[in-house]
């Protein structure tokens, strides 16, 4: 039913904007674009591009506005382009394999000259570019197809390969004449260094022909907890980075909820919901040591989609309503009932995504 495929290419949205700043939340999601409910036997390609620029500081959900005032902001660009092949073996059961190609760039003062330099080249960048990991997901509809008419809920569990380079290295400048080699920062890095395992369930529910309701869960599970990568950018690890774990990146956990209605035109849908996604402090599986942002964020997500005969478009613009860079292992560690220690991050106000399917 054309329903059924406007709501199943509806729910492929979900994992195209993983992504926020200084909170690595990477690309490692996925849901119903495994394939269109009915069809018995089938290919499909997907072509996902996510692009944010982060610079805005939170401390908790508390914008640290100074920050941009005094020029002393991180900035965060990133483009990605998320290439998911899908074969449907019937219409129960379905498998993807989606490989993501990023471009970053990160501009800042503090890994440079410092913040209090007033040195005009003392905002520099690093860059990487590449293939991320690598994610192969099995999912199941639950309900028969065949006589689920008014809703459904698929299962996916997913392997994600540590296939994505988390060791790279670019040039910091710590003066007009000094340069320094070292891996750039856990936000650029093209991968996390572990192997993980993935959750999901992505559900719908027609309330009418034109009105519907979807829903999308999804959990990373990262077993390793440090990758060795150094978090010094070439330098020398600090005494407080030595004593509170920070000297080596971690390879955290992720999750993403979002949830919302569809109002379906001829070839039209049109969307407002919400959703959810972030880095927890703690992860399930797995020690919490090594240097993380964790945090969340909180957006409206509006998106516009049209379904063809075999190709289909959408749009998607998810604003975000609240920032929260919590507080890391290391920040509880360092805390005390007098002073609580809690970094920053920096987030995006938003992000663009944009895709194509075609049905093979």
């Amino acid at each position: 039913m054309k329903q059924f495929i406007l709501i199943i290419f509806f729910c492929s949205i979900s994992y195209f904007a993983f992504s926020q700043g200084c909170v690595a939340i990477r690309n490692n999601g996925s849901s119903c674009t495994s394939g269109q409910q009915g069809n018995s036997k089938g290919w499909q390609l997907n072509l996902n591009h996510r692009y944010y620029k982060s610079y805005k500081h939170f401390v908790g959900t508390i914008e640290q506005k100074k920050r941009v005032e005094e020029q002393s902001d991180v900035r965060n660009w990133q483009h990605n382009l998320d290439i998911s092949l899908i074969r449907n073996f019937n219409s129960r059961w379905s498998i993807s394999l989606s490989m993501p190609v990023q471009s970053n760039v990160r501009s800042s003062k503090y890994e440079h000259y410092g913040n209090s330099s007033t040195n005009p080249n003392a905002r520099q960048k690093t860059k990487s570019f590449g293939m991320g990991d690598i994610r192969i997901t099995g999912y199941y509809w639950i309900i028969d197809p065949l006589r689920a008419h008014k809703g459904n809920i698929q299962a996916g569990l997913g392997l994600k390969l540590p296939t994505g380079d988390y060791e790279v290295q670019d040039y910091f400048r710590k003066n007009d004449s000094t340069y320094v080699m070292g891996p750039v920062d856990q936000s650029i890095q093209l991968g996390d260094g572990g192997t993980g395992f993935s959750a999901e369930l992505n559900g719908y529910y027609h309330l009418s022909h034109k009105i519907g309701m979807y829903g999308n869960l999804y959990y990373l599970i990262n077993p390793r907890e440090q990758n060795g990568v150094s978090t010094a950018r070439g330098g020398v690890p600090s005494t407080t980075a030595i004593k509170y774990f920070t000297t080596t990146m971690s390879v955290p956990d992720q999750y993403m909820a979002r949830g919302g209605v569809n109002y379906m035109i001829k070839k039209f849908t049109f969307s407002g919901g919400a959703r959810i996604e972030g880095i927890p402090s703690s992860d399930l599986v797995g020690g919490d040591k090594g240097f993380r942002r964790p945090g969340y964020v909180i957006s409206a997500e509006p998106v516009i989609s049209y379904m063809g005969k075999k190709t289909s478009f959408y749009f998607a613009l998810p604003v975000a309503l609240q920032r929260n860079r919590t507080q890391s292992y290391s920040d509880k560690l360092r805390s005390t009932p007098e002073s609580k220690i809690q970094g920053d991050a920096a987030f995006a106000n938003f992000t663009i995504n944009a895709g194509i399917s075609f049905r093979l």
